[in-house]
C-alpha cells in the first residue's frame, strides 16, 4: 500500500469516526442543543480536527442523510432490476424496502426528513446540497420507473410517475414524521408500522386499477 493510499483510508477512518460520535450527540441532545465541541469530546477528538473533515454541525447531520439516501438507492435498484417481477409484485417489494430503510436506521431517517424541511440546508456547502440533490433525485426517479412501468402495462392509474413516486415518498416521510412526534408525548406508545400499513394500504388500493 503506498504512503498516498494509506492517508485516504486513515482520512476516511477519521471521518467515519466523527460521524459515529456525530450520531451519538445528536441522538442524545438533539441537534439543536448539540455543538461541534460536544460531539469532538464524544470522538476523542480536538474541535479543530472536526472542522479539517466538516464546515459545521450542519454538515455532520447531513452526512447522516446521505449514508441513509445511498442506502435507500440501493434498495430501490434492486427492485427495479426484477424483470420476472410483476407491478404489483414490485410495487410490494418497494413498500418493504420502506421499512427495511426505516429500520437500517431510525435515528438517521427522521433526522433526515428534518434535514430536507428545514433552515438547516442552507448552512450547507454547495458539495453537501449537491450530493443530497443527486441522490433524492435518483430515488425518485428509481421510483418512478416503477410506477411507470405499472401504468404502461395498465396495471397501474394513469398519472404522471414522477408524481406517484412524490405522493408515496411524502407519504412515508411523513408518517414517520408524525409518529416520532407523537413519541415526544409518549414514548411508551409506537403506531409507526400499523400506521404505515394503512397508508401503504389505501395508496396501493388507489393505485391498482381494478376490473370486473
Amino acid at each position: 500500500m503506498g504512503i498516498q493510499e494509506r492517508k485516504e483510508r486513515e482520512r476516511e477512518r477519521r471521518r467515519q469516526q466523527i460521524i459515529v460520535a456525530a450520531k451519538r450527540v445528536f441522538s442524545d441532545k438533539g441537534f439543536n442543543k448539540s455543538t461541534m465541541e460536544d460531539i469532538a469530546q464524544e470522538a476523542e477528538l480536538s474541535p479543530g480536527t472536526l472542522y479539517l473533515y466538516f464546515k459545521n454541525k450542519e454538515e455532520l447531520y447531513a452526512s447522516l442523510s446521505l449514508r441513509i439516501l445511498q442506502y435507500l438507492l440501493i434498495s430501490l435498484d434492486h427492485v427495479g432490476t426484477q424483470e420476472d417481477q410483476s407491478p404489483e409484485a414490485k410495487l410490494d417489494a418497494m413498500i418493504r424496502a420502506m421499512y427495511d430503510v426505516y429500520e437500517f436506521d431510525p435515528l438517521i431517517i427522521i433526522n433526515m426528513f428534518h434535514l430536507q424541511s428545514s433552515e438547516t440546508l442552507k448552512n450547507l456547502s454547495s458539495e453537501f446540497l449537491s450530493e443530497i440533490e443527486i441522490l433524492s433525485k435518483k430515488a425518485i426517479s428509481a421510483m418512478a420507473a416503477i410506477f411507470q412501468e405499472g401504468t404502461e402495462k395498465g396495471v397501474f392509474i394513469d398519472k404522471h410517475p414522477v408524481a406517484l413516486a412524490d405522493v408515496f415518498w411524502s407519504i412515508f416521510s411523513g408518517v414517520v414524521l408524525w409518529e416520532a412526534s407523537k413519541k415526544t408525548f409518549n414514548p411508551e406508545k409506537d403506531f409507526l408500522k400499523i400506521t404505515l400499513e394503512a397508508a401503504f394500504d389505501i395508496f396501493k388500493r388507489g393505485l391498482i386499477i381494478h376490473r370486473d
